[in-house]
């Protein structure tokens, strides 16, 4: 076999193939044993016919075209070695000339990772937030606690601002009651905000048996986004009654005996909180820096398969669950079909160019991925999907994408060696150092996969 590569793009190519046809011989015998056992020809018994006579009823055009069809991706992919090339998806092949007896030659384009220059990243600075926890922030964090831990009893009086009320709700557009727009029995702190719009001011004042009508925008249902018209009537009118502040409330509420305990423990959860925002915040940034430093050529046929992935994704997963059309979207995020289609593109180049940039890495860095790496993003990725670690991993096995998996780490730990050399600084211009955070590589993995954010990967 003789094979040629001419560069078309930075991101596509042409191999040109020829095969002489002796090279041909074992997928010929494999064309003419497969027909074999798929005909029947009187006087012969079933896988015994001649070749001759297979010819001569089926033709040597039919044989021809099965042989050809099996040595194709051998060929191609001997080409593909040969010419030390990276393909992506599928080649779109031509076959240029097939003499029967003499030669097989076709041409093959195919899309190609381009070839990248990573530049020096060590200068990459970034600012990201101070960790800042105020004496208010933790008195919220305790009185959240706190609310968990009351109890309501029952008053005949008007609602007033933190009682427990529970309601009949019904819910009209155009005069017509919605199929799903009928609930009993609801429970809602007045204050909270956690149901609809207007619904404090509609039940405040009111006692049990009570009823107000209002105008609010469903969130969620079959005519979310509209305006509805919504009758609330309230059955019951409960006083919520919180715990008092004191050695006694932390006791029942944490394992420590006092309350300064709890506040002190309050106080150093909201600042890991923070320290891993910060930490993502960090690795977004770099990563942002980085791709700024780097040209990356986007082969066309991949970044339009990405799109399309993007937005049945959307339209198919996300949308559909929650019965809306891509047109209804559109509409509630105040947005034309031009301005998504754009952001669609730009989010997709993105992600194209960060797997790219953090491939070409791990390969200079030489960085690999042990099984306990594996494992654990594994667990991190069975726990985000719902599924136990055993049906994730199982499901990761049978669907072949145990390299994707290896794939997210490696390009994780590509980001973490670049956030490592990186100088970040605060709002208050303090140097914040991430080198002895452990989760570094996880937290990375995972900015990573919210950057290229596709099911599809680039193969």
């Amino acid at each position: 076999m003789k094979s040629a590569v001419e560069t078309l793009n930075p991101t596509r190519v042409r191999l040109t193939v020829e095969v002489p046809f002796e090279e041909l011989k074992d997928s010929l015998d494999a064309a003419y044993k497969k027909i074999n056992q798929q005909v029947t020809v009187k006087g012969f018994r079933k896988g015994k016919i001649p070749n001759r006579v297979i010819d001569q009823r089926f033709g040597r055009g039919a044989v021809l075209e099965e042989a050809v069809n099996d040595a194709l991706p051998k060929f191609y992919t001997e080409a593909v070695n040969e010419a030390e090339v990276n393909p992506l998806g599928q080649p779109e092949v031509d076959i240029t000339e097939l003499k029967d007896g003499e030669l097989l030659a076709f041409t093959a384009e195919v899309d190609i990772r381009p070839a990248i220059e990573i530049p020096d990243y060590s200068g990459i600075e970034v600012e990201v937030d101070a960790i800042e926890v105020t004496d208010e922030d933790v008195e919220k964090s305790v009185e959240q606690l706190r609310n968990r831990f009351a109890s309501t009893n029952p008053v005949e009086r008007a609602a007033e601002d933190g009682d427990v009320v529970t309601v009949d709700l019904e819910a009209k557009v155009d005069g017509e009651v919605l199929e799903d727009g009928v609930a009993s029995g609801v429970s809602y702190t007045i204050g909270s905000g956690e149901l609809l719009d207007g619904i404090d001011e509609a039940v405040k004042g009111l006692e049990a048996g009570g009823e107000a009508t209002f105008t609010s925008q469903l969130k969620g249902g079959s005519a979310e986004g509209k305006d509805a018209e919504i009758t609330v009537k309230v059955t019951a009118v409960a006083a919520k009654e919180l715990p008092s502040l004191d050695d006694e409330f932390a006791q029942m509420a944490s394992e420590f005996d006092t309350l300064d305990e709890l506040k002190a423990d309050s106080r150093k959860r909201l600042e890991n909180m923070k320290q891993f925002d910060q930490a993502t915040q960090a690795q977004e940034r770099v990563l942002e820096k980085l791709l700024e430093l780097v040209e990356v050529p986007i082969p066309e046929k991949l970044l339009e398969d990405e799109i399309n992935t993007r937005k049945h994704n959307l339209e198919h997963h996300q949308l559909g669950q929650m019965g809306l059309t891509l047109e209804k979207y559109l509409e509630f995020q105040g947005k034309t079909v031009e301005e998504f289609d754009g952001e669609t593109r730009e989010q997709a180049v993105k992600g194209i160019k960060t797997q790219f940039v953090l491939d070409e890495l791990v390969n200079k860095e030489k960085l690999n991925v042990s099984q306990e790496e594996l494992t654990e993003h594994l667990l991190r990725r069975a726990q985000s999907s719902g599924m136990s670690p055993d049906q994730f991993a199982q499901a990761v096995v049978e669907g072949g994408q145990v390299p994707m998996l290896v794939g997210e780490v490696a390009r994780g730990k590509a980001l973490a060696v670049v956030v490592e050399a990186a100088k970040v600084v605060d709002t208050k211009g303090e140097v914040v150092d991430l080198s002895d955070d452990e989760d570094e590589v996880e937290e990375a993995a995972a900015v990573v996969e919210a950057a290229v954010d596709a099911e599809a990967e680039a193969k």
